[in-house]
């Protein structure tokens, strides 16, 4: 039988690939076919009339490789005529002929025809080649039990699938799929779980995936370029944060600085002494502060501004931190070398206390699931607690120091504390292994990015220096800009995707910088005395939050969010319209 040549009129090589490419979008049987063998042909990359002919300024892009991309993009759309036309007019098919009477027969289920086809291909790895031939032979495999021929099937896994000797484990499993029917369905992938024609297409997007891209060009792959430069766009864009969707095509990204909250919305002063930490709930509906007045105040967020829901007063001593339950219905207060109580958000009741007779607490954390607490102590150690009071476990030695920050992983395996001067230590609980952070300067204070995998460190030295703690613990970035001699000044990461860090700062700013870059991109004005500390709200990057001596919590936001602001005073609130 004649075979089919490359150098047919590309009108008629078209015909084949655009019912194939209709195969892979809707799983209908193929109306165009090509007669004749395959086993003389040989895959070459389609020709045009270009050769290396290129396009773009940069002379970078291959026309070849251009138009394939583009016509493939047009089949996978739904356009088949426009992705026809397309390779009629260009002269570049978007397959060689010998892949498409390859993709024609999977897609037939001319198993034998197939496998002969994927070995005049021209490939050189002769294991993507067995790795092919097991997906096309278990599909053959597959259809032989829905047709109820065992035997068959058997013959298969005997004589075809086990001789390649690869997969040995799926091998087995293909066995038992025989010895025992209800094996069969659990064996099955999603893909063979679904209609003849569906899990044909599903079989050809498989083998796809292992074929050269040069040979079959990966499906979405012109999606996968432009999301890529849309993504390198917006990492390059220093204020970008707003959402993906914003970001258009028809020109290039660049946010406007006026994406940064740096405007002052609201003053919220209910406090009557310096407020050393804040911060708010995971879900950004309530606000968290605490203050050398003994208190802490929990502050409700909705579409009118920040007001104030509930003082929690019972400490005899300055509140040095607060921590959210996972589900943000319970919050930690932490008194200074003093205890810890577990209050009700909604409605202001202390549920519990945490003290050690002797001993005072210096930071408190919530376990992932909101079933245990962990406090610091005094004495250097960690505690883990019951919700009712009951010590479960304690970690003695040096572990944490009498001024120090807690924290614990979402996954609930690592404590990470200070536990020296110029050391911070990350305790994995259930390996028992210490790694510890080793800086040169004294550590003030550290916060944990939300997906676990960074931590902001602040020294005495005035710089704030950026932990990679996934794997090997590698000193990532440095900021620095803002100003610390005395008190202990906070950062957080915030933004969208937490791409900023904020920090507070000694002579009354709040700085705000790029992560990636480093770059200091704000200073913003408004406090009058030292700002101990700042947290994003991680639900609206565009609202941030400052603590201050000067016994207020500003509240920044965008510009054109202060115009809907009224001066006005009510509830311990006051309004301001961007004004210091």
């Amino acid at each position: 039988m004649g075979g089919v040549e490359d150098d047919e009129p590309a009108s008629k090589r078209m015909k084949l690939s655009s019912e194939a490419l209709i195969h892979l979008s809707n799983g209908s049987t193929v109306k165009e076919s090509i007669v004749g063998s395959s086993r003389d042909l040989m895959a070459r990359p389609p020709q045009s009339d270009g050769g290396e002919e290129v396009v773009g300024s940069k002379g970078v892009i291959k026309k070849v490789e251009f138009v394939r991309i583009i016509a493939k993009a047009l089949y996978s759309l739904g356009y088949i005529r426009s992705g026809a036309h397309l390779e009629e007019e260009s002269g570049i098919a978007l397959h060689s002929s010998i892949i498409n009477v390859f993709i024609r027969q999977v897609l037939e289920g001319d198993w034998d025809e197939s496998v002969a086809t994927l070995h005049n291909i021209g490939l050189t790895d002769e294991m993507i080649i067995k790795s092919a031939s097991f997906l096309i032979l278990e599909q053959k495999f597959f259809e032989f039990l829905d047709e109820e021929k065992v035997m068959d099937a058997l013959k298969t896994l005997r004589t075809e699938i086990s001789p390649l000797c690869i997969n040995h484990g799926r091998v087995r499993e293909l066995s038992l799929s025989i010895v025992s029917p209800s094996h069969c369905f659990t064996v099955r992938s999603p893909k063979q779980n679904t209609s003849r024609a569906r899990s044909r297409t599903k079989l050809l997007e498989e083998l796809q995936k292992l074929l050269p891209p040069t040979v079959m060009i990966p499906e979405r792959r012109l999606e996968h370029l432009v999301e890529q430069a849309l993504g390198l766009q917006r990492d390059a864009c220093m204020f970008h944060n707003s959402l993906d969707e914003e970001i258009s095509l028809f020109a290039d990204h660049q946010c406007a600085r006026d994406q940064i909250p740096s405007y002052a919305l609201q003053i919220l002063p209910a406090h009557t002494d310096e407020i050393w930490f804040l911060q708010f709930s995971h879900n950004g509906k309530y606000l968290a502060s605490s203050s050398h007045d003994c208190s802490a105040i929990i502050w409700e967020v909705d579409a009118n501004g920040i007001s104030l829901k509930h003082k929690l007063s019972g400490h005899q001593k300055p509140v040095s931190s607060v921590s959210w339950s996972p589900d943000d219905h319970q919050l930690l207060t932490c008194g200074v070398e003093e205890v810890v109580r577990r209050w009700d958000a909604p409605s202001g009741e202390c549920l519990s206390v945490y003290e050690k007779a002797g001993l005072g607490m210096v930071s408190c954390g919530w376990s992932p699931d909101g079933k245990w607490i962990f406090s610091g102590v005094n004495d250097k150690s960690i505690s883990l607690w019951e919700l009712d009071g009951r010590e479960l476990e304690c970690w003695k030695g040096q572990h944490t120091l009498k001024i120090s920050d807690l924290e614990i992983t979402s996954d609930g395996k690592q404590i990470i504390s200070i536990c020296r001067e110029t050391a911070i230590l990350l305790l994995d609980r259930e390996a028992k292994v210490e790694r510890f952070i080793e800086e040169d300067q004294t550590i003030t204070s550290f916060s944990l990015s939300r997906d676990n995998r960074f931590l902001l460190v602040n020294l005495l030295n005035q710089e704030i220096h950026l932990w990679s703690i996934e794997d090997d613990l590698k000193l990532v970035s440095k900021y620095r800009g803002h100003k610390r001699t005395r008190f202990i000044i906070r950062s957080c990461f915030g933004g969208l995707e937490q791409a900023f860090v904020a920090s507070g700062s000694e002579d009354s700013l709040v700085y705000i910088w790029h992560r990636g870059t480093g770059e200091l991109i704000e200073a913003l004005p408004g406090h009058s005395g030292a700002v101990n500390c700042v947290s994003w709200n991680p639900t609206n990057p565009h609202m941030l939050a400052s603590a201050s001596d000067d016994r207020t919590i500003r509240i920044w936001g965008l510009n054109n969010l202060s115009a809907k602001q009224k001066d006005t005073h009510g509830n311990g609130i006051h309004y301001c319209n961007g004004g210091t």
